[in-house]
C-alpha cells in the first residue's frame, strides 16, 4: 500500500516559506514582483512541480489576503519589513482635521428635501386665479375619413408634395 502512494519530495519547504525567503533574499526596496520571486525559487529549488506557476499565484494571493504580504504597484512586500510603504485605502484620502477649527454645525433631524422649495401659498392670489379643472374623461377621437376622390377618380395620392394646380386655359376662338 505504501508503494502505491506517490511520495512528495521532502526537500521542498512549503510555498509561503519559499516566498518569504525569496522576498528577503532579493531585498529590493521597491518590492519583488511575481516573476522575480518565481525565478529565485526555480534557481534555488530545481525540482519544482509542473504547476509551479499556478501554485505560486495561489499562495501569493492567499498571503496577500491574510496580511503576510503587501501588494503595491505590481510588487510584493513583507508586512513586517521596516521599509515597507504605508498601506493606503482606496479612493481619496481624508482631509486632516484642524484642531483650531470650530466644530461643525449639528445635523438636523430631518434631511432637506430634494428639488426646488415650493412657493408660499397666497390666499388672495388663489382667489383671483382659481386652479384649472382637472380633465376627467378624454373626448372621443374622431374617426379618420378617407380623402376625397380626386377629379380623375383616383383616391390615393403619391408620396411627397402634390403638383401645383394650373389654371384652366381659355378656349381659343
Amino acid at each position: 500500500m505504501a508503494a502505491e502512494q506517490v511520495a512528495k519530495p521532502a526537500t521542498l519547504p512549503p510555498y509561503p516559506e519559499m516566498i518569504l525567503a525569496a522576498i528577503a533574499a532579493l531585498n529590493d526596496k521597491n518590492g519583488s514582483n511575481k516573476s522575480a520571486i518565481s525565478k529565485y525559487i526555480e534557481g534555488k529549488y530545481g525540482d519544482l512541480p509542473k504547476e509551479h506557476g499556478a501554485l505560486l499565484t495561489a499562495h501569493l494571493v492567499r498571503m496577500k489576503e491574510s496580511g503576510q504580504l503587501f501588494f503595491l504597484k505590481n510588487n510584493y512586500f513583507r508586512t513586517d519589513a521596516p521599509d515597507a510603504p504605508p498601506k493606503r485605502g482606496r479612493g481619496r484620502p481624508r482631509k486632516p482635521i484642524d484642531p483650531n477649527a470650530p466644530p461643525p454645525p449639528p445635523k438636523s433631524a430631518s434631511p432637506r428635501p430634494r428639488g426646488r422649495p415650493a412657493k408660499p401659498k397666497d390666499p388672495e392670489a388663489e382667489a383671483a386665479n382659481p386652479p384649472k379643472k382637472a380633465k376627467t374623461v378624454n373626448p372621443p377621437k374622431k374617426a379618420k375619413t378617407a380623402p376625397a376622390p380626386a377629379v380623375d377618380g383616383s383616391a390615393k395620392r403619391g408620396r411627397g408634395r402634390p403638383p401645383k394646380a394650373r389654371p384652366a386655359e381659355p378656349a381659343a376662338a
